[in-house]
């Protein structure tokens, strides 16, 4: 009896909070069910991909909020191809005639993620140059011009970078590769008077309105999780284009790195993240959509092994598991995604059952979650 009481006396000192074990990774079969939950919700509900979005004002559904979708469509397809999801995709990508909300002149990064989907289909069936020669127009235009500041928010780092990594790889010409640098660098380094990105801390400013001397209520700065999210995201998906030797592969790294350690440090005890990274007191709580994005990367770190497993597996098992247990609905729908916005405040409340004012895109980041923790085995 001494040894039992003397053992348990040791695993309250060495485990104050009890004796507890890592959660283990879930199995493929049962991630692939969620994701394919997750995605039928939406499939159903918006089987008519060619009707436009309603808030306030009618939208086009090649907008940036479903472009995140198919991305998220289009990697589920990549681990379990059915013809559905392909033909979902192609009939909306046919319906829009292969084009951006603005046309070929625009320098929106919004207008452009669409565009992510077009390069990704055309690999799979390239059956006309016509499927690419609109967003490869207008990317030429970005590279054919000087300007190198239209990514004035984070946001736009995802929407548009991943686009001329794709093209670059599929085309082999440098300067596709060298005007992403160029883009990239100057919302990093010189946006807002000083970049938006905070190399102390790891993290992004979401814009200029949130950069220094700006605050969060407990005094921290103001780094919201999708913002963070998307350029989390976007160096993973650059990253998966450019080739080893590419001149600036390392700085994407060590900015993924960077990025790693900091959204590692600010995990909720439940897994998820909140909304304000370093305020959890500003509208804090479950967020899903900032949360798929960041096991996203992370899984994708491990795999490539950028990310330590053994330190950063235990993070997004525990925020995937978070996410199917808390967040996705019996039939599919998903809890706890924060409207569009560009701050902790906006797009609230953010509960179980609140809907979002879009629901693609929180879809979108989910599906690159699943299907990169499906990958992580």
């Amino acid at each position: 009896m001494k040894k039992i009481i003397t053992f348990i006396l040791l695993c309250t000192v060495i485990f104050p909070c009890g004796i507890t074990q890592a959660q283990e990774l879930p199995a493929r079969k049962e991630i692939l069910k969620t994701a394919q939950s997750v995605n039928g919700y939406f499939m159903k509900k918006y089987a008519d991909y060619t009707q436009p979005s309603y808030v306030n004002i009618f939208r086009p559904s090649n907008i940036w909020t479903r472009g995140v979708y198919y991305e998220g469509l289009m990697a589920l397809y990549a681990i379990y191809p059915q013809e559905e999801y392909y033909q979902y995709a192609y009939e909306w990508a046919t319906f829009h005639k292969w084009g951006m909300r603005n046309g070929t002149t625009t320098r929106n990064a919004d207008d452009h993620c669409c565009g992510q989907t077009y390069i990704d289909l055309y690999r799979i069936c390239p059956e006309s140059p016509e499927m690419l020669r609109k967003i490869k127009a207008s990317m030429d235009m970005l590279v054919n011009t000087p300007q190198v500041d239209d990514w004035t928010w984070i946001d736009a780092i995802q929407m548009g970078m991943p686009i001329l990594a794709k093209l670059g790889h599929d085309t082999g010409e440098q300067g596709y590769f060298d005007k992403m640098w160029e883009m990239y660098a100057y919302s990093r380094n010189t946006h807002g008077d000083n970049g938006l990105y905070n190399p102390k801390d790891g993290l992004w400013w979401r814009d200029a309105d949130f950069c220094p001397p700006y605050r969060e209520p407990n005094g921290e700065d103001c780094y919201w999780s999708r913002g963070n999210g998307w350029v989390y995201a976007a160096l993973v998906r650059v990253m998966n284009e450019i080739p080893a030797d590419e001149k600036h592969r390392n700085d994407y790294i060590n900015d993924f790195l960077a990025m790693s350690k900091a959204l590692k440090q600010c995990q909720r005890e439940d897994g998820f993240w909140d909304v304000s990274l370093h305020d959890p007191t500003n509208f804090g709580g479950k967020e899903t959509s900032g949360t798929s994005l960041f096991v996203y990367g992370m899984a994708w770190g491990i795999r490539q092994g950028l990310l330590d497993r053994k330190e950063y597996l235990p993070v997004v098992v525990k925020a995937w598991n978070a996410m199917v247990k808390e967040a996705v609905h019996p039939n599919g729908f998903l809890g706890y995604v924060q409207g569009t916005g560009k701050e902790p405040k906006d797009g609230q409340p953010v509960t179980y059952t609140s809907r979002p004012d879009f629901e693609d895109y929180g879809v979108g980041c989910f599906l690159l979650a699943a299907t990169e923790m499906y990958k992580l085995q």
